[in-house]
């Protein structure tokens, strides 16, 4: 596999909301870089496909009153899978990379999620 990646990478896990046609599904960061984000999510995302999602960036972390989300869109450029025991259950979970093509700061009210 030839090496792609252009920026220092992040281990970061933040929550991610992924807007799809049938409604949204949530999902967690891995890692994230300046040009793109590893997603780890139950949602069936084929390589080439559209993306759009929002990451949530806690108050906490930041130091600000209330969560700031980043709304993104991108395109997805490789497909992992992996399973995940859950509760005595086996889960699928698809493992994406996406590079981010837009992205807008979204400042959220205090207390809110």
């Amino acid at each position: 596999m030839s090496e792609a990646r252009t920026g220092k990478r992040f281990p970061l896990e933040l929550p991610i909301r992924i807007h799809g046609k049938d409604g949204d599904d949530k999902g967690t960061t891995v890692d994230m870089s300046g040009a793109g984000v590893y997603i780890m999510a139950d949602v069936d995302l084929n390589v080439g496909s559209p993306i759009e999602f929002d990451i949530t960036l806690p108050a906490g972390v930041l130091g600000t009153p209330g969560d700031v989300e980043v709304r993104c869109s991108g395109r997805v450029v490789r497909k992992d899978a992996e399973t995940a025991a859950s509760a005595g259950k086996k889960k699928k979970k698809s493992g994406v990379a996406c590079v981010i093509d837009e992205y807008k700061f979204i400042r959220k009210g205090k207390g809110t999620k």
